[in-house]
């Protein structure tokens, strides 16, 4: 097996042509060096210096040797830079994961945030349920997931990022709009839009279903937030949203909403990812960049109060005059 430490030092000979000057800049002795060398050229039952006088010069095959060794450690140092870049986040890859609806409304600012601290780093942002999601960092496909709680799992770790308020959607003219509030025994006699299985949202919404002994006249399931707001809209049916994802509708009067009587609801959002394995420097890095804006702010402030207070950093800064 070739011995990388005597090609290290026969590349440093050939390039200087000077076994003392190849010890010097490798902190070793002059005699190391020829000893090394001497036993790299038994190695290859090869001839690779020649002298005459003082003076060494490389053979033929020292000179053929030497400029692939000069390619091998040309790229070492390569290596070496990228590692340091990687580690200083220079460069690098963040795998994340998050829900289809936090990727259309909420990753876009998140991510922005964290490319003014880590330009360099390419974001490879993946969608789907909140338990895609899970199986994804089981699956090693992310390393780092925004999303809601489906279910508890002994792999993964989640720390509480946010609470979203969640709102019944119905249209304009549905009946319910003009109550104060409904119950859940209400809706159960509503055509009822559902996320799908795997959903943060439904699970919630199952949950309370099941807290008044009933179930849900499920109409049609769908991941597609905009679809179930548009079935909304036509008077379709009703369905449970987070209210962020909503405004732009109700302030536009296309959807209103109706209190849920007697309580407020609440979806918690988590960063996960698995508890066994070490992050990335770029995952770490955006973990920490969120935990610096929740600040200890966010309960019950949900991520759209964070946007705000980010946006409103932000024409403060642009005001001052600040990059």
């Amino acid at each position: 097996m070739l011995n990388f430490n005597q090609l290290r030092i026969f590349y440093h000979a050939a390039k200087k042509l000077n076994f003392t000057a190849a010890a010097n800049e490798l902190f070793i002795t002059q005699p190391a060096v020829t000893f090394q060398v001497k036993t790299f050229e038994e190695y290859c039952n090869l001839k690779l210096f020649k002298k005459r006088g003082r003076k060494i010069y490389l053979t033929d095959e020292g000179k053929a040797l030497y400029e692939y060794a000069e390619k091998i450690f040309r790229y070492e140092k390569e290596i070496i830079n990228v590692i340091d870049d990687m580690r200083e986040l220079k460069r690098g890859v963040l795998s994340l994961g998050t829900t289809k609806a936090y990727a259309r409304y909420f990753m876009p600012l998140m991510i922005s945030t964290f490319h003014e601290s880590f330009p360099n780093i390419k974001i490879q942002l993946n969608e789907g349920s909140s338990l895609d999601m899970i199986y994804s960092l089981l699956d090693l496909k992310i390393e780092v997931a925004v999303i809601a709680k489906p279910v508890d799992h002994p792999e993964v770790r989640f720390i509480p990022f946010s609470k979203e308020e969640m709102a019944i959607i119905i249209s304009a003219d549905h009946p319910f709009a003009k109550k104060k509030a409904v119950s859940i025994k209400q809706l159960a006699e509503e055509p009822f839009i559902m996320k799908e299985n795997g959903s943060g949202t439904r699970k919630l919404v199952e949950n309370l279903f099941d807290e008044e002994h009933c179930s849900p006249n499920v109409l049609m399931e769908t991941s597609n937030t905009e679809f179930i707001k548009e079935l909304v809209i036509r008077g379709e049916g009703v369905s449970f949203l987070v209210k962020e994802a909503v405004n732009a509708e109700i302030q536009e009067g296309k959807l209103t909403t109706v209190p849920l009587k007697g309580r407020k609801v609440y979806l918690d959002v988590s960063i996960a990812y698995l508890k066994n394995q070490i992050l990335s420097p770029s995952s770490r890095a955006f973990v920490d960049t969120l935990w610096r804006l929740k600040s200890g702010d966010m309960h019950p402030m949900g991520i759209g109060g964070l946007m705000a207070k980010i946006l409103a950093q932000r024409r403060k800064a642009e005001d001052q005059g600040q990059p």
